[in-house]
């Protein structure tokens, strides 16, 4: 053995522990992607003119590079949880900061129409991704400042009050025809997006009214989470209009109406057209997931989320990738290919189905799925199935 060499053993092991702390800090690290999106967002707008379009911007170089790449399915190394809320917290309230920010420059008259266009297009983006799921975050959790920062920073899309339809809604619902998340079968983005934003406004009145109903209150009393939502809502418009008048006031609800448009549209690809049976338990296989190595980090795993519809408080870090799930398309794929809904059914969503109902579905879900498939006036793959089956006996 050579003088000044470690034993071949240790020289072993500290290459291992040296290779793992970098796959862990880069676990780490890679959840800090959607806060950078945010900064360029804030320099572009900071910038004026055409860099107002930069936080926009991230969303195709997002989509292009995330199709590229190969599908994530490692799990993460995390496990200090503090460390890891970093980013959440970063993301969360950069979400209203950007609004603001777009206020004060707006404010400035510095901006053309253009420019304008841009921070209400950047703004928008962002707060689909990755607002929406660092807010998901933060108010699963138990804590009671997370929960109500992960409330409130939802003013950003104009729905202060999502927890309450989520959570009591649709985490008990899913997949079933109770949840307005779950799409039908047959129903094109176009259709399910603005009666998803009614019902689970809807349901959400419905259910807090009960709540307070229970508690000896009545439906108009100022405890009701729809009122401080409104409250709230006034409050950053105010801070809105004190930073730049009416003209920020107009473009910064003009990028929470599209965000709120956005954030439904997502939905649409969560669990279009898979069935359960109320009351029965949920499974892995009630969830699509989209596993693009972008799209984890940049969405805090929330198209990850198989664990999550199991143990809703389980941290985003220690989702694990399913993998015996159906391999879906990269998110923003799935996005393009339902503004055409012929493409989305015939292409993805079909496949996918005929696969989930005869592979993964138990003998009540195939039921409820062949009736949907009837309603939706698709081709009745069960009977296909027999026949081949059938055929294959004869011979």
């Amino acid at each position: 053995m050579a003088y000044g060499r470690p034993p071949t053993g240790s020289a072993a092991r500290t290459s291992i522990d040296l290779r793992e702390g970098f796959r862990t800090f880069t676990d780490y690290a890679r959840y800090y992607l959607p806060w950078l999106m945010q900064c360029a967002a804030a320099l572009g707008i900071v910038s004026g003119g055409l860099w107002t379009w930069a936080g926009f911007a991230t969303l195709p170089v997002l989509a292009l590079v995330d199709a590229l790449l190969p599908v994530d399915l490692e799990p993460r190394r995390m496990r200090h949880r503090a460390l890891a809320n970093v980013p959440i917290w970063l993301c969360a309230v950069s979400g209203p900061a950007l609004y603001l920010l777009g206020a004060w420059k707006i404010g400035t008259g510095d901006l053309s129409a253009v420019g304008v266009a841009g921070v209400v297009a950047s703004t928008a983006w962002l707060t689909v991704v990755p607002l929406v799921s660092a807010a998901h975050e933060l108010y699963h959790q138990r804590g009671m400042l997370a929960q109500f920062v992960g409330t409130y920073v939802q003013v950003c899309y104009l729905d202060c009050t999502r927890s309450i339809a989520h959570m009591i809604g649709h985490h008990i619902h899913v997949g079933t025809a109770r949840d307005s998340d779950t799409a039908r079968r047959g129903v094109s983005l176009y259709a399910f997006t603005p009666r998803a934003i009614v019902e689970s406004t809807k349901e959400t009145w419905r259910i807090e009214n009960e709540a307070l109903i229970k508690r000896g209150y009545g439906a108009w009393n100022w405890r009701h989470r729809f009122y401080r939502a409104v409250l709230a809502q006034i409050i950053f418009q105010a801070i809105v209009f004190a930073l730049g008048g009416l003209a920020a006031v107009a473009a910064a609800l003009g990028g929470m109406i599209v965000a709120r448009v956005w954030v439904e549209a997502f939905n649409y690809f969560q669990h279009y057209g898979q069935v359960r049976v109320e009351g029965a338990p949920i499974g892995r296989r009630h969830v699509w997931n989209h596993l693009g190595m972008l799209t984890r980090p940049a969405a805090f795993e929330i198209t990850n989320h198989a664990d999550h519809h199991l143990d809703s408080y389980i941290p985003y870090y220690l989702l694990k990738p399913d993998r015996d799930a159906i391999v879906m398309p990269n998110v923003f794929v799935c996005f393009l290919a339902a503004l055409a809904p012929p493409v989305w059914h015939g292409l993805i969503i079909k496949p996918a189905l005929r696969d989930w109902d005869t592979r993964l579905a138990n003998a009540e879900e195939r039921g409820l799925a062949r009736a949907q498939n009837q309603a939706a006036g698709w081709e009745d793959w069960y009977a296909a199935e027999a026949d081949a089956r059938s055929g294959v006996a004869a011979e």
